[in-house]
C-alpha cells in the first residue's frame, strides 16, 4: 500500500522544530531530507531512518527493516513514536548531524 499524503503531511508538521525538513516523492513513496541530506525514506506508511551512532542511541529500542526489498535495513521508528514531536526532531536532527553532506551535481547540460 503506497504511503498516503496525510502521513507525510502530519510528519512533516511534527518536524516543525527544526529548518529544512522536507519530503520529496520518489518511486511512489517518500524521501525524507534535512538540510539537503537524506535522511531516511517512508514507504508504506512507515517511517525509516539512515542508522547513525547518535540517532540509534536516541532512538532505542528500535529494530531495523528494509524499507523495500533489496534496501539496505534502516531504523524502522514505530508510529506511535512519532506523536513526541520533540523527540522526533532530535532525531531528525542527530541523525542529519552525522550523515555526510550530499556532493553537488553537475550538470547534465554541455554548456
Amino acid at each position: 500500500m503506497p504511503t498516503q499524503r496525510r502521513t507525510i503531511d502530519f510528519l512533516l508538521e511534527q518536524a516543525t522544530g527544526i529548518d529544512g525538513v522536507t519530503a520529496k516523492p520518489m518511486f511512489g513513496e517518500y524521501g525524507v531530507y534535512v538540510d539537503g541530506k537524506m535522511i531516511g525514506s517512508v514507504c508504506n506508511d512507515q517511517l525509516f531512518v539512515k542508522s547513525t551512532v547518535s540517532g540509534r542511541a536516541h532512538g532505542e529500542p528500535v529494530s531495523d527493516s528494509p524499507p523495500y526489498p533489496g534496501a539496505k535495513p534502516q531504523m524502522l521508528i514505530a508510529a506511535d513514536r512519532w506523536d513526541d514531536a520533540e523527540w522526533f526532531c532530535e532525531l531528525l536532527r542527530v541523525t542529519a548531524a552525522e550523515l555526510p553532506t550530499p556532493k553537488a551535481r553537475k550538470s547534465k547540460r554541455g554548456t
